[in-house]
C-alpha cells in the first residue's frame, strides 16, 4: 500500500462531507484481502464477485459513520488497468466510500456517472490541499 498522509486524507474527507451538508464522524478504513472482500460481499450484499471497497453505513442524520473495507490487491490491479498510480487509485477508492456515506449510489441507472463525476471533483480538491 502506498503511504497515506492521514491528516490530509481526514481533512479532505471532511471537506467532501461538508460539500454534501454532512459532518465526518467515525470512519474506519479496514485494509483486507480479496478473499475477505468476497466473503463480505456474499454474506452481507449477496454479490458473488470481488470489488475494491465495501462500505458499511452507520450514519445518523448528518453525521457520517461507517466501516470501509478495502482490498489493496484489487486497488493495485485496478490502478494497472486504469493506467493510474496505486496512490491515485487508493485515493479514488477512499473517497468513493465517503461518497457512499454521503448518500451517493453507483448501481442504478445514471448513478455510476454521477459517482465518477463526484470522485473526479473530490480528487481535484485533494490536489489543491
Amino acid at each position: 500500500m502506498p503511504s497515506l498522509d492521514e491528516a490530509k486524507v481526514r481533512r479532505w474527507a471532511e471537506l467532501v462531507a461538508e460539500s454534501y451538508g454532512k459532518r465526518l464522524g467515525e470512519v474506519a478504513y479496514v485494509f483486507t484481502s480479496e478473499e475477505e472482500i468476497l466473503r463480505l460481499n456474499l454474506k452481507y450484499l449477496g454479490h458473488d464477485y470481488y470489488t475494491d471497497i465495501i462500505t458499511f453505513d452507520y450514519c445518523e442524520d448528518c453525521l457520517l459513520s461507517g466501516d470501509l473495507f478495502i482490498s489493496p490487491e484489487t486497488v493495485r490491479s485496478n490502478a494497472l488497468l486504469l493506467s493510474a498510480s496505486p496512490e491515485e487509485e487508493l485515493h479514488r477508492v477512499l473517497i468513493h466510500g465517503i461518497l457512499h456515506l454521503c448518500g451517493l449510489g453507483d448501481k442504478a441507472a445514471g448513478e455510476r456517472e454521477r459517482m465518477e463525476q463526484a470522485e473526479d471533483e473530490a480528487l481535484k480538491l485533494l490536489q489543491s490541499l
